[in-house]
């Protein structure tokens, strides 16, 4: 036995030492490299043709180091600490608005509701052409946003160009605390069936959740109830453990994390009594939910407390914290993988490894796992939360997608809101034949031109006959082509009709309802809401996916 204990105890020597030898040796690469670094900063400062701008060549050699890591270890220099807040809290000092840059102008994208743009009367589609009376001219979108942001009761004067006014028009608006809901819309859809969007898992996303829920089930007795986390990148883990802790009982391991450091390994348990355990439920999901949404998703799904409807999530498994660095500045560094109920990890892309293009990978098939939820259900790790129930997603067409990345959607419902002083309501708000004709009527005249794919294969044909010297003996068959193919085009404005309406219809609503009007507006053809409904108005398929080997329950 003594021989044993001594092997043992050589073996652990070993470990230790190896692991002490690497750190040292780290410690002192580190050491070198510095060294190395700030003699070759001095020697720039004192030797380059040219003047150096020292804090410029830092960011860049900072930012150029973490790219080898992962896209979310990232430095935060001081001028940007505004947006950590926005990160952890959804808060801001400012005035409620989003904009984005379009034919060089500085333009109103998003107002929020009940903030001080909203009340002062600035509106989605204003051009802002000064702030304080300072050109925006050349500015950049994140110069022209610090800017408009500010200190709370500090005052900030914009001045505007507005469709359909013939002179600039000047708004002084008081700043404010601006809280970004983290829940927008909620509402009782068909059959009694409750829905919440959540967008963000910031500071209080939790509590938001939880009293939408609750002034729900006051006023309605829900057949089931909806939670759409399409499109949320996700944010403090804490929100996600709590709000699925609303639906399922005490001291339930939601997520643990493994890292580096030993002492920031931990299991993470629902820590609160919950709202309601019975209530049927399905998480709405897609390639944009990741992060936190996902530890939702990926723990109501292993512990068979929803069935999750919709397309593959994006696959981030990794955690990340906020690190105080010297002058004021932070770094966000990923410091953990974390695992959902089953034990897996969703990670889909390996950022340790890169391939022969220096880009990191996927995790291949051949190291996919396999799990089991509590029911006994397989799920899988390796890239991202698969649903329960799979929908193809909605894609547009190239003619709308180009009619919205070019902001004509945009610009005609701009126009539409200032000639139409009210609208119905966003769940029965429709664009009939004449608005659209109207629209239609409006794009005359205007380059919508795009590019398909039979359009790429066509130049891709004429580039090679070209090249063989065929050409010639085909260009008027080509040309015929080219004429068919446009009055093709011509004809996707009856084609996609339906899906040009929608997207028109939601931005018009934002105009009247704000971002609560653009979510409702979007449901009223939405198939993967009318899948959800129908999965939880049928008891026995909803039993049938999340308990497969048990018998069927009873609903009460």
């Amino acid at each position: 036995m003594r021989k044993y204990l001594e092997i043992i105890a050589i073996i652990c020597f070993l470990i230790i030492s190896s692991g002490l030898s690497a750190q040292n040796q780290n410690n002192f690469e580190i050491a070198k490299s510095l060294d190395i670094y700030s003699n070759l900063m001095r020697d720039l400062n004192l030797n380059y043709v040219d003047e150096i701008k020292p804090e410029k060549l830092m960011q860049a050699s900072i930012d150029a180091m973490l790219r080898e890591l992962d896209p979310y270890t990232v430095f935060i220099p001081e001028s940007e600490m505004d947006n950590v807040d926005m990160m952890t809290t959804g808060s801001y000092g400012g005035i409620g608005v989003l904009i984005h840059q379009q034919d060089n102008n500085t333009v109103v994208s998003e107002v929020y509701e009940g903030f001080p743009a909203a009340i002062a009367g600035l509106e989605v589609g204003d051009k802002v052409i000064k702030v304080n009376n300072e050109s925006l001219k050349n500015k950049p979108s994140s110069e022209i946003s610090k800017m408009i942001k500010g200190p709370a009761k500090s005052k900030v004067t914009l001045t505007i160009e507005r469709f359909g006014r013939t002179k600039p028009i000047e708004i002084t608006i008081e700043r404010e605390i601006v809280k970004i809901a983290n829940v927008p819309f909620y509402t009782v859809l068909d059959n009694e069936v409750g829905y919440i969007k959540l967008v963000g898992f910031t500071q209080y996303a939790a509590n938001e959740v939880k009293n939408a829920l609750l002034e729900l089930k006051s006023k309605n007795k829900l057949n089931g109830l909806i939670l759409d986390v399409r499109g949320n990148g996700g944010g403090l883990m804490a929100e996600a453990i709590d709000i699925v802790n609303l639906f399922v009982d005490i001291n339930q391991e939601v997520v643990s994390t493994k890292g580096k450091i030993p002492e920031q390994n931990m299991v993470r348990r629902t820590r609160f009594a919950p709202v309601d355990t019975e209530i049927p439920l399905t998480v709405l999901i897609n390639n944009g939910s990741a992060s936190a949404a996902e530890i939702v998703a990926g723990a109501l799904q292993d512990m068979d407390r929803a069935v999750i409807i919709g397309q593959r999530s994006f696959g981030k498994g990794l955690v990340q914290n906020i690190l105080p660095l010297s002058y004021n500045s932070m770094v966000k560094i990923t410091i953990a993988k974390y695992y959902i109920p089953s034990g897996r990890c969703i990670q889909a892309i390996d950022y340790s490894f890169k391939d022969k293009n220096n880009h990191s990978t996927k995790t291949p098939d051949s190291l996919i796992n396999e799990y089991k939820t509590k029911a006994g259900r397989n799920v899988y790790d390796g890239g991202g939360i698969e649903p329960d129930i799979k929908i193809e997603p909605e894609v547009f067409s190239h003619l709308t997608s180009n009619l919205y990345g070019r902001f004509f959607i945009f610009d005609y419902a701009t126009k539409y809101h200032q000639s139409n002083k009210s609208v119905d309501h966003p769940a029965s708000f429709t664009i009939d034949d004449d608005t659209y004709e109207e629209f239609l009527g409006y794009l005359k005249g205007r380059d919508y031109s795009y590019v398909t794919d039979s359009d790429r294969s066509l130049a891709s044909l004429k580039r090679q006959a070209e090249k063989d010297k065929y050409f010639k003996a085909i260009q008027d068959q080509f040309e015929a082509l080219e004429k068919a193919m446009l009055h093709d085009k011509n004809a996707d404005f009856v084609k996609y009709k339906n899906e040009i309406t929608k997207v028109l219809r939601m931005e018009i609503a934002a105009r009247y309802y704000y971002v609560s009007g653009r979510v409702e507006s979007s449901l009223m053809d939405d198939s993967e809401i009318d899948k959800a409904i129908e999965v939880l108005t049928h008891n026995e398929e909803y039993q049938a996916i999340l308990l497969p080997e048990r018998p069927a329950l009873v609903s009460k």
